[in-house]
């Protein structure tokens, strides 16, 4: 009885769903969207605090001119992850994002975890754009505001809380709560006009770059260090300087590069907004790829170019932290310059406040209709054509944390639960497109039905060579041409044996990369047996046949580029702090306790006869 009740319960963990749009699923009726509402959707969410504020940061403390390498690095991890997002959203064009794309390869635990790590990177990261923009706002009056509040709501808490309440960033995230409620055309179209001015202010910023930009500033030594020392010291402003490190391009070295990548990965976080509405596009096949490539190509550029024209004008050590870029005018005198700039990010910051709660209370109403939360949160009102509750919901509690938390320290937070969360999304690309299409449809297989094919089997088995025989055929030369349900099997768990050795091989990288590369007769060897392994694995995994179900996108170079950008979303996850992580897990914690107190036990399929994901994807 005890093992049948283990066996239930874990059945309910990896149950998985149909990939097809369920009838009668009410989708939100506020107007439609097209590709360039799309576009303007990720461009909004993703340019805002990281072109405009953490650049800065970045260039002073972790990489100096290098900046440039660390948004190249960022970028293409968001790329790669774009083009998984891209697939999965062809293949399951419905509002969910990387949760559904999970509960339809990976069952519902994994899911509900994605899907709450989207919340909090979601809820996080508007916070920080709420930050950011009282931070810009007040440093165009003089900081006037945060010298108000500091003196009336100083809270005198650790370090990880903020050092006053913001009360301005607050009533923010309340406004724009109240926007989205108003219905999607409205948000779309204010973001649409946010982002064009946006993308022009940045245009201005790389041209400035250009053209008052010095050569110089990539290659400072410690004599240009003591120079700026000593003229800055008349002034009194010698503690504003940040470190020199070794000077030249790299100054902080390799290490300080995969920092900063890991940082800068917090700039590009906000494309998948584009998978979450997909429900709300009339061509959502050809309409959420393009809108995924186009936003991702436009951010990149966009950062990649704003970091190298910062640091071209502005030595890195003496880059401004709190306002880098109108700074950055005045210090190559273009001060009236500074203020277009200023208004800029104001405009950028508020697109990417709507680009990043724009798919908060879609993803929560989603969860909610699988009953995996509250199911009140999924209720659309007619009048609107929104979800009221989960909007207020959401909105509630990123006011929260704008209260609570400062820019700086919900930064890693974001990139953990976003790394993760894409992570998944090149997995799960990795495993679908060597399903059957009737594992990935249909799902006639029953467990009664594999067991009476297994007891069939069973009385004919062979010896034990022609079982190893048979083994290897399937392993390197599958008879099929189209995907079965041993194929799927053996791409399933030969997928989970790669995820577990790239993790072992980043780790490894991060904490001793001079070792592995210096040839350590420990670490060296490992990293190599590490590389074979992965490399047979991979072998194995493209020897298996591929669906030849026809979407509208696909991966290229499959399966090298999903393992690609797992690898290289994990090297950066690698790079967070003892206290992300601590972070990380008392969130989780809450997730967990909600999912086990109320959603395994409400969650939609519990009475339906729907074969686990361990069986029904192999």
């Amino acid at each position: 009885m005890l093992c049948q009740d283990v066996h239930r319960f874990g059945q309910k963990l990896v149950r998985r769903r149909l990939l097809e749009p369920r009838e009668g699923f009410e989708r939100p009726k506020a107007g439609h969207l097209n590709t360039l509402d799309l576009v303007a959707l990720g461009v909004g969410s993703t340019l805002g605090a990281g072109v405009y504020i953490l650049v800065g940061e970045v260039a002073v403390y972790e990489a100096g001119p290098a900046t440039v390498i660390c948004f190249f690095a960022a970028g293409l991890s968001t790329i790669l992850s774009g083009l998984c997002y891209a697939e999965l959203a062809a293949w399951v064009p419905r509002p969910g994002s990387a949760y559904l794309y999970s509960y339809a390869t990976m069952g519902q635990l994994c899911a509900f975890i994605i899907g709450w790590n989207l919340i909090l990177s979601f809820v996080m990261a508007t916070a920080c754009e709420a930050r950011a923009w009282s931070y810009a706002f007040d440093s165009l009056i003089g900081n006037r505001i945060s010298q108000a509040f500091q003196e009336t709501f100083s809270l005198h808490v650790p370090y990880f809380l903020a050092t006053y309440v913001d009360f301005f960033a607050f009533v923010l995230v309340l406004l724009l709560t109240g926007l989205l409620v108003l219905g999607v055309h409205e948000s779309a179209l204010v973001n649409k006009v946010f982002t064009s001015l946006n993308i022009l202010v940045l245009s201005f910023i790389i041209l400035t770059g250009i053209i008052k930009g010095d050569l110089h500033n990539w290659k400072l030594t410690n004599q240009d260090y003591s120079l700026t020392t000593l003229n800055t010291s008349g002034y009194g402003d010698i503690s504003r300087l940040g470190p020199l490190g070794s000077g030249g391009f790299v100054p902080f070295g390799f290490e300080g590069i995969l920092h900063g990548a890991a940082t800068c990965f917090y700039a590009f976080v906000g494309f998948d907004v584009i998978a979450t509405t997909g429900g709300e596009v009339p061509n959502p096949h050809r309409s959420i790829p393009l809108g995924i490539v186009i936003s991702l190509s436009i951010c990149f550029l966009a950062c990649f170019g704003v970091s190298a024209a910062l640091t071209l004008m502005v030595p890195y050590y003496q880059i401004q932290l709190e306002s880098p870029l109108p700074q950055a005018f005045l210090h190559v005198g273009w001060g009236p310059a500074r203020y277009v700039v200023a208004v800029g990010a104001l405009c950028a910051l508020t697109s990417s406040l709507l680009g990043t709660m724009f798919p908060m209370p879609r993803l929560v109403c989603a969860m909610a209709e699988d009953k995996l939360l509250f199911r009140g949160l999924a209720r659309i009102y007619t009048c609107t054509g929104t979800p009221i509750l989960a909007i207020i919901f959401a909105g509630s509690l990123t006011g929260v944390m704008t209260l609570l938390f400062e820019l700086s320290d919900l930064v890693d937070l974001v990139s953990t639960a976003m790394l993760l969360a894409y992570s998944l999304v090149a997995f799960s690309v990795l495993v679908l497109r060597y399903q059957s299409d009737q594992n990935l449809s249909n799902n006639e297989a029953t467990e009664e039905e594999i067991d009476i094919s297994l007891l069939e089997a069973s009385q004919f088995e062979p010896g034990p060579e022609a079982r190893a025989s048979n083994i290897l055929k399937s392993l390197w030369c599958p008879s099929n041409t189209i995907p079965t349900l041993k194929s799927g099997q053996i791409v399933y768990w030969c997928a989970f044996l790669l995820v577990l050795l790239l993790a072992i091989l980043s780790l490894v990288l991060a904490q001793w990369p001079s070792q592995v590369f210096s040839g350590d007769p420990r670490l060296t060897p490992v990293a190599v047996l590490l590389l074979l392994l992965i490399t047979g694995v991979t072998v194995i995994i493209w020897r298996q046949p591929q669906s030849p179900s026809p979407v509208y996108f696909k991966v290229p170079a499959l399966p090298v580029l999903p393992l690609v950008s797992i690898f290289v979303n994990v090297s950066l996850m690698m790079q967070m702090d003892t206290g992300t992580w601590t972070l990380f897990g008392i969130w989780m914690g809450i997730g967990f306790a909600i999912y086990f107190g109320y959603g395994i036990r409400h969650s939609l399929g519990n009475n339906e006869p729907q074969p686990p994901a361990s069986t029904s994807q192999t």
